[in-house]
C-alpha cells in the first residue's frame, strides 16, 4: 500500500521533492534497475496529465526525486490536484510508492 503525502507547489517556481523508498523492514530499497514515473492530474478520471514530473533515482540510497520546472508550475492553475509515484523493477513489477493531493498556490510576482 502506498504512503499518503500531500504536497504544496508554489505556482511559477521550481519544485523538487525527494521520496525515500524502503523495504518491509524500513531499510532503503536498492533501486538498481528500477524506473520511476509520476504525474499530476485534476481528478482520477482525467484523460490527460496536468503535469509530468521529471524523476531521478539514487539507486543505493533508495531515493526518488520528483521535480517540475518553473515553466511547468506556471502552467498549473491554482487549486487541488492528485499525484502518485510508481516505480517499476527490471522484472516489470510496478509498485505505487506514494500518492496524495497537490495543492498549487498562486504567485504574485510576475
Amino acid at each position: 500500500m502506498a504512503a499518503i503525502s500531500n504536497i504544496f507547489i508554489d505556482q511559477g517556481t521550481d519544485f523538487s521533492v525527494t521520496v525515500d523508498v524502503t523495504d518491509a523492514n524500513g531499510s532503503p530499497l536498492n533501486l538498481s534497475g528500477y524506473t520511476a514515473a509520476s504525474q499530476i492530474r485534476k481528478s482520477y478520471a482525467s484523460s490527460s496529465a496536468s503535469a509530468t514530473f521529471t524523476t531521478s533515482i539514487s539507486e543505493s540510497s533508495g531515493q526518488v526525486t520528483m521535480s517540475l520546472t518553473d515553466t511547468q508550475t506556471s502552467g498549473l492553475a491554482a487549486g487541488r490536484y492528485l499525484y502518485d509515484l510508481n516505480i517499476t523493477s527490471s522484472a516489470s513489477v510496478t509498485s505505487r510508492v506514494v500518492e496524495g493531493q497537490v495543492i498549487v498556490t498562486p504567485g504574485v510576482t510576475r
